[in-house]
């Protein structure tokens, strides 16, 4: 059987997705709700969710990397990547844009070969670069309308998962992917 779940998805975000190679992810407001929690020592935690961390882990498994890039620095998201062996974590990056095309210059890819996820002014840069940009469905307006695609979750509750799905789901591996659970 085929999977449907992402048969609304327009015919030119398929294609775009169908070329991604690395899948870039903003943290705060995208693999998180965006809000910072702060403990009365000062120490800061956040919350991710385990559907996303197991697309992130699927990507990979299907030949596409998974990469990291935020402004901020935060051990929990150095934790977090460590946990999901995410090998490429850029944190402190006030250039997202610099640091995607360093990344991709690494890599060996074109810009068409990736994709950036992100929901904020700060992303845009990135996202202008990015064959695939995405926007969380909780995106600010302007960064919403400059996205290829935009997901139906909210950063932080799925909208990593999402994606991944849509990805694989573009690129023929969404199937192959429920078989290695059955």
């Amino acid at each position: 059987m085929a999977y449907t779940h992402y048969t609304e998805i327009p015919a030119d975000v398929a294609e775009r997705a169908s070329r991604v190679r690395v899948v870039v992810f903003d943290v705060d407001g995208t693999l998180t709700d965006g809000r910072l929690w702060y403990a009365e020592d000062g120490r800061e935690t956040k919350v991710f969710h385990v559907h996303d961390g197991l697309g992130l882990k699927a990507l990979e498994r299907h030949g596409v990397k998974v990469a990291i890039i935020t402004a901020r620095i935060s051990h929990p998201v150095s934790l977090r990547a460590e946990e999901l062996g995410i090998a490429h974590v850029y944190q402190g990056q006030k250039d997202k844009r610099a640091c995607l095309a360093g990344l991709l210059e690494a890599l060996r890819l074109a810009p068409e070969e990736s994709a950036f996820v992100g929901d904020d002014l700060p992303d845009l840069p990135a996202m202008g670069i990015a064959g695939l940009a995405v926007a969380t469905a909780n995106a600010h307006p302007w960064v919403a309308e400059r996205a290829h695609w935009r997901t139906r979750l909210s950063g932080g509750y799925g909208a990593a998962r999402e994606v991944a799905d849509m990805i694989l789901a573009a690129q023929g591996k969404a199937e192959a992917e429920r078989d290695r659970w059955l």
